[in-house]
């Protein structure tokens, strides 16, 4: 974080002092600028971008926003926090409860706590439970949600991911295997003939 901290002079400020004032300033302001915008960038990220974020620097792709995962961490979410317990099987198991994503892989993270994503993104990276499923490789979809305990004020969170769909896995797998290979001059069955 930039600041200024204000100065006085005692005596007679002379051209060159003015002069250095002024870039100090000009030199500053700059600064100052790409602070405040990156912050408000911070500040405006979705939780799926902010999470495709850090899955980018550690070499797993981005994911997006999903609304059958947004919907099961939002019930995650508001169950803990109706019941103020931080807690995986509050409403049953995680597989019953992720079984609607239709994938074959799916993890959770959960925490309570911090009122921001930012903060709470964090505090999962820091452990190295929540890390593994942050970066569950091949997950390519996400659902974030809070929701605030009415007794305590406490912020409980919930994260969801998954891979595809199981449906759109088998039907991207059968694609692949029915396309010709683009060199072969004449494809029986899976022999391919240049």
């Amino acid at each position: 974080m930039y600041g200024l901290v204000p100065f006085s002079y005692g005596g007679r400020m002379t051209n060159r002092r003015r002069q250095n004032a002024f870039f100090f300033a000009v030199g500053l302001l700059p600064g100052l600028l790409l602070g405040l915008r990156d912050g408000a960038v911070a500040q405006s990220a979705t939780p799926a971008e902010l999470i495709s974020s850090f899955r980018l620097q550690h070499g797993e792709g981005k994911v997006r926003a999903d609304p059958t995962l947004d919907r099961i961490a939002h019930e995650q979410a508001a169950a803990m926090a109706a019941r103020d317990v931080l807690d995986h099987g509050v409403l049953g198991t995680f597989s019953s409860r992720a079984a609607p994503a239709g994938s074959r892989r799916t993890a959770e993270n959960i925490a309570f706590g911090y009122d921001s994503f930012p903060k709470t993104l964090d505090q999962w990276i820091a452990s190295s439970g929540h890390r593994s499923n942050l970066l569950m490789h091949g997950a390519t979809r996400v659902g974030v949600a809070s929701a605030k305990s009415s007794k305590t004020g406490r912020t409980y969170w919930a994260m969801v991911i998954a891979e595809d769909r199981l449906k759109q896995i088998n039907q991207e797998a059968a694609k692949r295997t029915n396309e010709p290979d683009q060199d072969c001059q004449i494809q029986l069955v899976s022999l391919c003939l240049y």
